[in-house]
């Protein structure tokens, strides 16, 4: 059993550190997929139970992507009985097997079952370990601070619903110890070791081989890169966001909205960038990408009535000076 009280500490810790992660009185959806990082949350959230006065709901959201996930859905459902907690089920209509539309089926069916169930919280067993993944991943794709950050404590997935995730100073190690120590049957996923699925490589060959030969504490130091980053981006954002304070700066004339080319000149490019990005975000039925955002910004010097590119959508940016304007078709 002396795997409890270390984790015990730090979720303890995190609490602290984050009071609003897990308020007194939750009600928290806990996400299980049945693997060793859900498991080993939702027992330290179990014993936590009383003392927070937390409800917990327990749900599943099977993917279809292997022969055995049914069985798997089952083997949840059975742990949430045991353990005397209400159980949610989503199920894919069609198996899902891209990564990227697993993971976007999987928050829609969360928050889904979050409100039936009147959850406020989301929570997830990520740990130190897919951070570490997931800043590796977005960094080879290119992504900004936004992305290398993007596996934050908290976030809101709704004005209702928060995600929280309080097991991201916990290694994944440390959660397979726990199940171990404290005989939690895990259910082995074998496509975790499928090395057609990026993460997947990054975790079983790059990772390591960056531990062996270029740091032994990896995860720490990107862990701390990741937290770095992300306060530098709630600074940035909230720079940004106070371009939009000044009325003037961003107006709507004949039905189409337009931003004072002249006064965003003014800013630095880093917060030029933002204050694109969210102000696109508000007209683009899309993600705004970083060619949007550059390709609007190659305005601020154009000639008047030049035009970009359209957007995806048929939206074009042109210039009507001292205004950029968006036509949307």
């Amino acid at each position: 059993m002396q795997q409890i009280k270390p984790l015990k500490i730090k979720l303890n810790r995190a609490l602290r550190s984050h009071p609003q992660m897990i308020p007194r009185g939750s009600n928290l959806l806990v996400a299980v997929s049945g693997g060793q990082d859900s498991l080993c949350l939702a027992s330290l959230l179990l014993g936590q139970r009383d003392k927070l006065n937390l409800k917990l709901t327990i749900a599943h959201c099977d993917h279809r992507w292997r022969k055995d996930s049914q069985a798997n859905a089952e083997y949840v459902a059975e742990l949430a009985q045991n353990w005397q907690l209400n159980f949610s089920l989503r199920t894919a209509e069609v198996p899902l097997l891209n990564e990227s539309d697993a993971r976007k089926w999987r928050y829609a069916m969360l928050i889904k079952m979050a409100e039936i169930c009147g959850c406020d919280r989301i929570v997830t067993g990520h740990t130190r370990s897919d951070r570490v993944e997931t800043l590796l991943y977005n960094l080879t794709r290119g992504s900004g601070a936004d992305g290398l950050a993007a596996l934050h404590w908290m976030r809101s997935l709704t004005p209702e619903i928060k995600l929280v995730r309080p097991l991201l100073d916990v290694s994944r190690q440390e959660t397979a110890a726990f199940c171990r120590e404290n005989q939690v049957k895990v259910w082995e996923d074998n496509t975790n070791q499928d090395l057609n699925y990026q993460r997947n490589r990054l975790r079983l060959e790059v990772i390591p081989y960056l531990e062996n030969h270029f740091n032994p504490q990896l995860e720490t130091a990107i862990a701390q890169t990741a937290d770095l980053l992300y306060e530098d981006v709630i600074y940035l954002e909230t720079q940004a966001s106070r371009f939009f304070e000044d009325s003037s700066f961003v107006v709507w004339c004949n039905q189409l909205p337009r931003l004072h080319r002249k006064k965003l000149q003014e800013y630095p490019l880093a917060l030029q960038r933002r204050i694109v990005r969210q102000f696109l975000s508000k007209y683009l039925l899309h993600q705004v990408s970083f060619f949007d955002i550059e390709k609007f910004l190659s305005l601020l010097t154009a000639q008047n009535r030049s035009q970009c590119s359209p957007f995806t959508g048929n939206v074009i940016a042109a210039v009507d000076h001292p205004w950029i304007v968006l036509h949307i078709h």
